[in-house]
């Protein structure tokens, strides 16, 4: 198994699994706070953790236990598009959770993809090389990264057959990605890997084939880059709904 050290834990609806993804946060953030005063977090793009956002901002049980001033925000990846577009990750994680929250501007630490794309990548990783207070060979330690999964394998923006899948040095890049015929800005492997802790969120039938290929099938990311996550220490924790998880033949942890 490819992924014999993550915990599955399977719900009946998306509902259920964005409550459970609220509780980890909400552990997350505390966690942090106490052992270093601060909660530095990676946002998912993406469909599936719009709902998480919302309910965090919205539900009370949930947005009173979380250290906002003192949480940081950066995306684990992004389209190449301003800040406004429709299509950015930022606008959507701002739209459903940071614009109704009381958070110091300089705690929102966006990739600025209105930039030439190689500019980009490249100003997002000095940004990280900042705040981490990095060396040469050092990686940050974010203390939560949320992922998705696409329906072929992909996450953040490591895409099935994409040189990023086997990047060792940078922490940040900007591949061309063929199907779509356009750039992305990107974390890296290493990035994701050196994290506290990973959780994916993977809602929808059309994930089965590939989530069963990522947790079950042989190691190949190349063709399922998601099973290039694997933290060295952090936990590695998936989130599935009844349908996302319908192939899967182990029996999930709980």
């Amino acid at each position: 198994m490819t992924a014999s050290r993550a915990k599955v834990e399977v719900f009946e609806d998306l509902a259920r699994l964005t409550r459970r993804a609220a509780e980890i946060f909400v552990d997350a953030s505390n966690r942090a706070l106490a052992q270093r005063g601060r909660f530095a977090v990676v946002l998912s793009g993406g469909r599936t953790p719009e709902g998480l956002y919302r309910l965090l901002a919205d539900a009370a049980e949930y947005r009173d236990r979380i250290p906002w001033r003192a949480s940081h925000f950066f995306w684990g990846d992004e389209r190449c598009v301003p800040p406004a577009h429709p299509d950015s990750n930022f606008k959507m994680a701002f739209s459903a959770m940071l614009s109704k929250l009381d958070l110091p501007a300089e705690n929102i630490h966006r990739i600025r993809a209105e930039l030439p794309s190689a500019q980009a990548a490249q100003d997002y990783e000095d940004g990280l090389r900042r705040f981490f207070s990095l060396g040469e060979g050092q990686w940050p330690d974010f203390d939560l990264v949320l992922l998705g999964m696409g329906p072929d394998g992909h996450t953040a923006s490591l895409f099935p057959g994409g040189e990023a899948v086997r990047e060792k040095k940078r922490l940040v890049l900007a591949p061309w990605v063929p199907k779509l015929s356009s750039f992305r800005i990107t974390l890296t492997p290493p990035v994701f890997n050196a994290a506290k802790g990973v959780t994916f969120l993977v809602a929808g039938e059309d994930k089965a084939v590939a989530l069963e290929a990522v947790l079950e099938g042989e190691s190949d990311p190349d063709q399922f880059p998601a099973q290039a996550i694997q933290p060295k220490a952090g936990s590695l924790i998936w989130l599935v709904d009844r349908p996302a998880a319908s192939r899967l033949r182990r029996a999930p942890n709980s």
